[in-house]
């Protein structure tokens, strides 16, 4: 796990469907937006703008894919759904914690990806679905 002291210099981002305001904190044990929605023992973060925006897109539920700028009231670690267990280092920079995210800002003015490439993903998450492949959550 990094210490949020290692990590200050970093802008990090959460992308999703929900409604927030600065102040507001992100927790988990929510029902996680992939899968079969199990609760979520961990909350996500990026230090990519690219990666958060797949999240917004990606989320489930309604309302428009919103971009927030966090910050970390505890120790983050990589995501081992994007990091070692399946890709060489950390190319998203892509992060949880079980700590909150603390939303200080949002960003409004970003591009989503292309149709094109929106439907290879949904296609992907539905081919790692059909084989029951899950994310990583120990």
């Amino acid at each position: 796990m990094a210490a949020i002291d290692d990590l200050n210099s970093q802008q990090f981002y959460h992308g999703t469907r929900a409604d927030l305001k600065p102040g507001d904190l992100i927790v988990p044990g929510y029902s996680s937006n992939y899968g079969k929605r199990k609760k979520a023992a961990y909350v996500y973060l990026t230090a990519t703008l690219d990666a958060a925006i797949w999240g917004a897109e990606l989320a489930l539920g309604e309302g428009p894919g919103r971009i927030y700028i966090v910050e970390p009231t505890g120790s983050i670690e990589d995501d081992p759904n994007l990091t070692d267990k399946k890709f060489p280092g950390n190319p998203t920079k892509s992060y949880r914690t079980r700590d909150p995210l603390r939303v200080t800002g949002e960003i409004t003015d970003w591009q989503g990806h292309s149709p094109e490439q929106l439907k290879a993903m949904h296609d992907n998450l539905e081919r790692l679905k059909q084989l029951g492949i899950e994310a990583i959550e120990d």
